[in-house]
């Protein structure tokens, strides 16, 4: 099935189109519209022919007549756009190694993308049109493992024999995991031939596999094991292999996103995708980034420029609300990813040596007479299990007769003092009061109600509420009664009752269960959809909801979660997304409230104090892997970016270190 937004145009007439855009061009000024209406609604192939008829009527280049009459980031979009596939890779990477400096950027994308065929015109159209051997002058501008990637992907010899043997994709993990994780440094060159040669059906069968066996997939491995430019040459060839859809959709992305705009790499993309792909781009794009491509480029660009982009990328997804076969297959693969076990790390573990008595007298010292230590504080809270605190308070009250907390609480303040004083409680006393202060008062917090009742697990859910009754001499379920409605209150209600199913997947009831979810027609009531949401998403057990979202993208070929956010709206389509999201990858759920409190103008600490604390002994370690994968950035250069003085230090205390 074709999958570019552009197709051959029917009726084709090189001679016509030639004159047309030789009239186009005539005299002063430019038709600029109709440069950009003809030359995007043509393929490659018919504006080659468009060209060569140009020089035959009127003996003249029509590149160079392009190039003449246009100017700026609309004239080298329509120029790129004239040349053909292998000639326009070869003109950006000679762009990428000419001059001062090397855009080593665009060789990861060129190379690390391009099939053995795409490899192989590349390197002969580079011969042709500089007279220039393409490997020679790549070896001259480049260095070290990087040089080596780059030159084993030149050779456009990669596997394609589509039969597997089990045996070498075991041991080909095996090796991988071996020359990097569990070698005292790192085997680069297992790397380069296994990532450089093997055939992609055979990685995506090793990275599954080296996920299973080394708990993490291979990006975060690689994240860790090499360095600079040869790290991010080796992560691209890893996202290709995965889906070149997703890769092409994040680099997108990433070129429009925050102040200014990448446009070399944006033409890049979109010349060189238009006839390939871009619809399956666009489709990961719009769910990924739940916005569409073409909106993006909408709002990002302008003039003749933003009329010729959002031609090549050929409608906009927001309007359709549609969800197809490549988001599908990429939500699916995120699924299956998401079942394998991954051993759940807190960063902050019990104290070796621990003396609570003796943390208890370094507390009082901290606090006693004028000025308080903060840094004694922090230093004593942080690295100690909560276990280990509970003992703290009780040696404190035996040894000074004082309590401890109300010290805190008269020493400290702002967002120490709340960081300081949630880490003294226990996690069931911590939620309890933040489940409190959402229902209390005018207002709601629906957000901290959703987030809570959503991501813990029935045992975390009973001391919640044993909790909230010793602390307010209510039930949590009355409060949350009284403080909502509708469908969004019977779904915490649900939740609150700690009963989730714990027992394995059952396929045959998973298969029911995600028809169950699917068979909804336009004439169900709305009550009838979000009770049978209701029913299944929190009741069933964690492995078997994994389950029947598998089944689901196989009948419908969408996500489960496109389907509430389709259908649902408010409160209720937020509780059923976070319960999704929890299932599906808890750790990544939290990485992405953890991004968002901190993104844009302004911190939102309650949400970063929040989950600092009630995921430090839990899975923050795990958080933190999410949080590089998903932004690129770590969760400790960011809280060191965003937030300041001893609020500061105590938050990369309990993240535990830079990754």
């Amino acid at each position: 099935v074709y999958r570019g937004s552009v197709k051959d145009f029917p009726g084709f007439d090189a001679n016509q189109d030639a004159e047309a855009l030789y009239n186009a061009m005539k005299g002063f000024g430019s038709d600029k519209e109709a440069i950009l209406d003809l030359i995007t609604s043509r393929s490659n192939k018919q504006r080659v022919e468009i060209c060569q008829a140009y020089k035959s009527l009127y003996g003249k280049d029509l590149i160079a007549d392009l190039k003449y009459e246009l100017t700026g980031k609309f004239e080298r979009l329509i120029v790129s756009l004239m040349r053909p596939p292998a000639y326009g890779d070869a003109k950006e990477i000679k762009d990428a190694i000419s001059g001062i400096g090397t855009d080593e950027k665009c060789l990861i994308e060129i190379l690390a993308s391009r099939t053995n065929q795409e490899i192989h015109d590349l390197v002969a159209a580079y011969k042709d049109a500089y007279e220039r051997d393409l490997e020679a002058d790549i070896v001259g501008d480049t260095s070290g493992h990087f040089k080596k990637m780059l030159v084993v992907l030149l050779q456009g010899a990669r596997e394609e024999d589509d039969v597997v043997s089990e045996d070498l994709v075991e041991q080909d993990a095996k090796d991988l995991l071996e020359a990097g994780e569990l070698k005292w440094g790192t085997d680069e060159a297992q790397f380069i031939y296994i990532l450089g040669r093997r055939s992609r059906q055979h990685l995506r069968l090793v990275f599954d596999e080296y996920l299973k066996i080394a708990g993490k997939p291979i990006e975060r491995s690689i994240r860790g094991e090499l360095s600079g430019d040869f790290e991010k040459l080796m992560l691209a060839v890893v996202k290709c292999i995965r889906s070149k859809a997703e890769y092409f959709a994040e680099r997108l992305y990433k070129a429009m996103k925050g102040l200014g705009t990448r446009d070399n790499t944006l033409i890049r993309i979109m010349v060189s995708r238009s006839e390939i792909d871009m619809l399956d781009i666009r489709e990961v794009f719009r769910t990924k980034y739940e916005k569409s491509l073409y909106n993006m480029i909408k709002e990002d660009t302008s003039g003749e420029y933003k009329k010729a982009l959002l031609k090549l990328c050929g409608g906009d997804d927001d309007a359709a609300g549609e969800f197809f076969p490549e988001a599908a297959q990429v939500a699916y693969r995120m699924w299956e990813l998401s079942a394998v076990k991954v051993e759940l790390r807190g960063t902050v573990q019990p104290a070796g040596v621990f003396n609570d008595d003796g943390d208890a007298q370094v507390l009082r010292k901290a606090m006693k007479g004028l000025g308080t230590d903060e840094g004694a504080i922090i230093e004593v809270v942080t690295k100690r299990s909560n276990a280990q605190r509970q003992q703290i308070l009780k040696a404190y009250k035996a040894h000074y007769g004082r309590d401890l907390m109300a010290d805190l609480k008269s020493e400290l303040s702002g967002s120490l003092a709340k960081l300081i004083l949630g880490l003294m409680l226990t996690p069931a006393q911590y939620d309890a009061k933040q489940l409190r202060k959402a229902v209390e008062g005018a207002g709601t917090d629906e957000s901290v109600l959703i987030e809570i009742m959503a991501t813990r697990n029935n045992q975390e859910i009973r001391a919640i509420n044993e909790a909230y009754q010793e602390a307010y001499h209510k039930s949590l379920e009355d409060d949350l009664s009284s403080d909502t409605s509708g469908h969004f209150k019977r779904i915490l209600v649900s939740l609150a009752l700690g009963n989730r199913d714990e027992g394995p997947e059952n396929l045959t009831q998973a298969h029911e269960d995600a028809k169950k979810l699917a068979d909804v027609s336009s004439n169900d009531s709305s009550d009838s959809l979000e009770t049978r949401f209701l029913s299944i998403l929190c009741t069933r057990s964690y492995p078997h909801l994994r389950r029947v979202f598998q089944e689901f993208i196989k009948m419908t070929n969408h996500d489960v979660e496109h389907a509430i956010k389709k259908r649902m709206s408010g409160d209720v389509r937020d509780a059923f997304v976070a319960i999704v999201r929890s299932v599906k990858n808890k750790p990544a759920f939290f990485a992405d409230k953890l991004y968002k409190s901190m993104k844009g103008a302004g911190t939102d600490e309650r949400t970063l104090t929040r989950i600092m604390i009630s995921r430090s002994e839990i899975d923050l370690f795990n958080i933190r892997g999410e949080f590089i994968d998903l932004f690129d950035k770590s969760l400790h250069h960011m809280i060191e970016k965003d937030t300041s003085g001893d609020y500061r230090k105590a938050l990369l205390a309990l993240c535990g270190g830079e990754d």
